[in-house]
């Protein structure tokens, strides 16, 4: 069966397509390679031995995405990762959020109609939730103001699925994940933003290979027991695995609602401290770090209930704060050996 994952040379959509292809699916890519680099789908290649197909496409382009689905039209499902991701950023550059994330998705959902396609996971995020009254956050925690345009690009995201669902033969799982972190063991794929990264990890690891100066913690005044703020972290190749899992229940009609919604996470908060004490402790050095000002659009602290996901899907995360620093690092190590 042939799964189309957008965005799919990224950093999550690349782990996917491997764990779906160990699963034996067939994958085609398409991606517009805004904020990732083609050498990634021979990454893929060397660690499966299988070559996923691969298209250049711009998906906020309607005219080029119908012909890409014309091309594909035996697709059975979508997993959609393809946006612009970044908090600060959109915060920054509100209207390319809202053009990128939603007109792709809206010409998705026309081409699955057209093309008679009816399944598709959606690449959502706790971000969802804002600042929670209650955690950790379940499924039916309420959808607060979003924090930021890349969080309101999520809601309404999820928005046009469950009103499209409503009154197409199309179904979907929403999958809220929190942070994910880490690297493939293979060292061959893993995280690599184009320019600065926004994210903590790879900032940390360029920070500890001598990439950066220093490593700047955004907030150190934050309600939390040691000022910083608190995310879940999750390992990708967990977060992969689970995609798999949902775009099969889909396949298989296991699904008990036309639209079901997940989260993806540990179940466990660690404080931006508390991620840079377990890199010093794989590494066994100190990292050059200090606090500025918080960053707009971050909220104070959020972690995941996943009994939902854990029963329902069958799906659990595996790997462990020291699992996920390790593989970071060894990532960062194997992209300076090959520069």
């Amino acid at each position: 069966m042939k799964i189309l994952v957008t965005g799919g040379t990224g950093y999550i959509g690349s782990h996917t397509v491997v764990e779906l292809q160990n699963s034996g699916f067939e994958v085609i890519i398409v991606d517009n390679l805004s904020n990732s680099y083609e050498e990634v789908v021979d990454n893929i290649s060397k660690i499966t031995g299988i070559r996923p197909g691969f298209e250049i496409t711009d998906l906020t382009e309607t005219d080029k995405t119908d012909q890409f689905f014309q091309k594909y039209n035996d697709i059975v499902g979508v997993i959609h990762f393809a946006a612009l991701k970044a908090v600060g950023e959109s915060v920054d550059k509100p209207l390319n959020y809202y053009h990128n994330n939603i007109l792709s998705l809206i010409n998705i959902l026309s081409c699955m109609k057209k093309y008679r396609i009816k399944n598709i996971v959606f690449s959502s995020s706790c971000t969802v939730y804002g600042q929670p009254d209650e955690l950790p956050v379940t499924e039916k925690s309420q959808i607060k103001s979003a924090w930021s345009p890349y969080a309101h690009t999520k809601q309404i995201s999820e928005s046009i699925i469950e009103n499209t669902t409503n009154v197409e033969d199309i179904q979907g799982i929403l999958l809220r994940y929190f942070n994910p972190i880490g690297a493939h063991k293979s060292a061959l794929i893993g995280e690599l933003p184009i320019g600065i990264p926004n994210n903590l990890v790879p900032f940390l690891t360029q920070t500890a290979i001598g990439k950066r100066d220093i490593l700047k913690i955004f907030g150190n005044d934050y309600k939390t027991p040691d000022g910083t703020a608190i995310r879940d972290y999750i390992h990708v190749v967990d977060l992969a695995k689970a995609h798999v899992v949902a775009v099969e229940r889909l396949i298989n009609k296991s699904n008990k609602k036309k639209v079901e919604v997940f989260n993806l996470g540990t179940g466990n908060g660690y404080s931006v401290l508390e991620v840079v004490q377990s890199f010093e402790k794989i590494r066994g050095v100190k990292l050059n770090y200090k606090f500025v000002k918080r960053r707009a659009g971050d909220i104070e602290q959020v972690w995941a209930d996943t009994t939902l996901a854990n029963e329902e899907l069958g799906w659990k995360a595996e790997k462990d704060i020291d699992d996920m620093m390790l593989s970071a690092w060894n990532w960062e190590k194997a992209l300076l050996q090959k520069s």
